[in-house]
């Protein structure tokens, strides 16, 4: 009786995936390292703010803004 022998694709396929965890993981602490080492200083420097956390802050005093132009009573 033949043992059955493993294919040697499937054992490209799990080192693949390994490595695609692998590259994955790097990218996700690269990532956190730059979100959080850059901070910014804002107003009166007590406040520190991330540089993702100032875009939201913008966006959403732009779409305030513009919901506010919106629903003004004029026409």
């Amino acid at each position: 009786m033949k043992t059955h022998t493993p294919r040697p694709q499937l054992r490209r396929r799990q080192r693949r995936g390994q490595a695609m965890v692998e590259y994955s993981f790097v990218n996700w602490i690269l990532v956190l390292a730059l979100i959080v080492s850059m901070s910014v200083d804002f107003g009166s420097g007590d406040q520190k703010m991330n540089v993702i956390d100032a875009f939201l802050r913008a966006y959403q005093i732009y779409y305030d803004s513009f919901y506010f132009v919106l629903n003004l009573p004029f026409p």
